[in-house]
């Protein structure tokens, strides 16, 4: 049976497995579902039409799950799906869907959320994502795979950011992000590449390279940046991370691409 302590509150419609944990003084709503492994620590609230995969942990005063902050919101029965093996840490946010953003907020397995980290209602965060403290993401957000956000960062509604892509901490983000890029600044700037992370997760000194090639042609000043994408798309078909970065230019996107200081967006 769960193991629940004497002062938690846990509604009795909310779904919780053999093995979930739950400390003193927090309260679990009555459309929640916890996975196996689940911990929940003291004080910790988890609300509204939420699901939270196995594995994961969430610590002291962290609020899963709550109305969205937004004024758009009458209180649809939106949704907050969390995946698995996540640590979500003290003073940590996390709201559901509203109707406008197709009624889910999802998170994928793997993640880790520092202290205060806010997701805001439709975002869509990938897996193994690590968000440092008081980081926060306006809504409809998309975070792919392996980004890293750096700490008091702030991410404006709508904008994406591509996999492995790394955010300096401070930096205000209004433009998509390219899968693989690096950005900072007040209103965040790309600086170059995520070289560091991309050895560490084991991409090859071919790949490395030929995507820095092609990182070099895309911000040139050569034609028009429409015109140097199709360029690069057949230049360098087949090499994998120039292959995303292509994907991710060419999707649908109410934002721009976050660009160098000075670079030709022709």
């Amino acid at each position: 049976m769960p193991q629940i302590h004497p002062t938690a509150v846990v509604a009795p419609g909310a779904i919780l497995a053999d093995d979930v944990v739950i400390g003193p003084y927090c309260i679990v709503g009555e459309n929640v579902v916890l996975g196996g492994g689940v911990t929940v620590r003291s004080h910790a609230v988890v609300g509204g039409q939420t699901t939270i995969g196995e594995g994961t942990s969430i610590y002291p005063f962290a609020s899963i799950g709550l109305e969205p902050q937004d004024l758009k919101y009458r209180g649809e029965p939106s949704q907050l799906v969390i995946g698995r093996d996540n640590r979500i840490r003290e003073y940590v946010t996390m709201n559901p869907g509203t109707t406008g953003g197709g009624m889910v907020t999802r998170v994928g397995d793997g993640c880790l959320f520092m202290v205060g980290v806010h997701v805001a209602h439709d975002c869509q965060v990938g897996n193994h994502v690590i968000m440092a403290n008081n980081a926060t993401l306006g809504g409809h957000v998309v975070v792919e795979d392996y980004a890293f956000l750096g700490g008091l960062c702030a991410v404006h509604q709508y904008v994406r950011i591509g996999k492995h892509a790394m955010i300096g901490g401070m930096s205000g983000v209004e433009r998509d992000v390219i899968p693989y890029g690096q950005v900072i600044g007040d209103r965040a700037r790309l600086i170059g590449l995520n070289i560091i992370g991309m050895q560490r997760r084991g991409f090859s000194r071919e790949d490395i390279q030929e995507l820095r090639n092609a990182y070099q042609l895309l911000f040139s000043s050569d034609g028009t940046f429409s015109d140097r994408v199709n360029e690069i798309a057949e230049r360098f078909r087949g090499i994998r991370p120039v292959d995303e970065i292509i994907d991710f230019i060419r999707a649908d996107s109410s934002r721009a691409i976050c660009q160098p200081k000075g670079a030709n967006g022709g």
